[in-house]
């Protein structure tokens, strides 16, 4: 009888065994990004090899990520964590990482990828800098991802180091990039076709969060809501950009979703200005890729940029 269960049981194991195959042939990597953009990029080049989370909100700030011991138990079972860096995390990733006690994805190892050293960044301060000068990145600005030019080579960046991380994975990976880079130059064209009329249009920005934008399409940021990074308008800054409007009218205000917008409308409504509201990250939870991240943000600035828009 005994041997007749051990039997029973080692052929009902054989059965889940071959039944489950094909969905356990590999074990997924897990990924962690700090903001949806990254996440939505691993998604894109990791595909089925891998199990990517963001630790930040699509509408949250990705300078001010509440660091949650929950977030801290999400890294501690990563394999690779992907960061924007150039500072954008340094007030909650440092936190998040020693509270994970996960030495796979600290920085320096092969599980920790940092992609302000796969681009080119702009505005990189000079001289001395003080905190008198708002939140300024000494490295250059992390708002990047804003620009496909630059996602491109991200997604690319990501691709080899899901292939040394799962050697196996290596042809998947490599293919799952050609996919997508071929998807977003496609892409590009068409969005470049698109706002070819808005080149050249003066706008003012909430925060330096959208250069690399205006670099991509051509926009001159002439000035910004804030008087200083990350500092609040003051009364006097936004009665003076009103009052430069009304002698030098700007093409639009835009903004990210994730700023506050009372200031904004109250400059719009007092200049006539469009207040253009940009999405300020992919929904990633709700499955939207970087591609169709993209397309929503160019929507809205044809909208408000190209003459003739519907």
């Amino acid at each position: 009888m005994t041997q007749l269960i051990r039997t029973w049981l080692l052929t009902c194991a054989a059965l889940a065994a071959l039944c489950l195959g094909p969905r356990t042939a590999h074990a997924e990597l897990g990924v962690i990004a700090t903001t949806p953009e990254l996440a939505s990029l691993a998604a894109a080049v990791g595909g089925a090899r891998v199990h990517v989370q963001a630790l930040a909100l699509p509408t949250q700030d990705p300078h001010w990520v509440d660091a949650r011991p929950s977030l801290a138990l999400q890294l501690s079972r990563a394999q690779l964590l992907l960061s924007v860096g150039a500072d954008l995390e340094v007030g909650w990733l440092p936190t998040l990482l020693v509270g994970s006690r996960n030495g796979r994805v600290q920085r320096g190892s092969a599980g920790f990828l940092e992609a302000a050293g796969l681009v080119e960044l702009l505005e990189r301060p000079t001289g001395k800098l003080d905190r008198s000068q708002g939140d300024i990145h000494p490295s250059g600005n992390p708002h990047f991802l804003l620009d496909p030019r630059r996602a491109e080579r991200v997604a690319v960046g990501i691709g080899k180091r899901l292939a040394q991380l799962d050697p196996e994975g290596r042809a998947s990976y490599l293919e799952n990039t050609q996919r997508f880079v071929q998807a977003l130059r496609q892409a590009r064209h068409r969005w470049e076709e698109r706002l070819s009329q808005a080149r050249g249009r003066e706008v003012i920005t909430f925060h330096r969060s959208l250069s690399y934008l205006a670099d991509w399409l051509g926009l001159q940021v002439v000035d910004y809501l804030e008087p200083r990074p990350g500092v609040p308008a003051t009364p006097r800054h936004v009665a003076q950009l009103i009052a430069r409007c009304k002698q030098r009218p700007v093409s639009a205000l835009l903004q990210e979703s994730w700023q506050p917008s009372n200031t904004a409308e109250l400059f719009a409504a007092q200049t006539g200005v469009p207040l253009v509201i940009l999405p300020g990250a992919p929904d990633f939870p709700g499955g939207e890729s970087y591609v169709g991240y993209l397309e929503r943000v160019v929507e809205l600035l044809g909208a408000a940029l190209v003459k003739g828009a519907q």
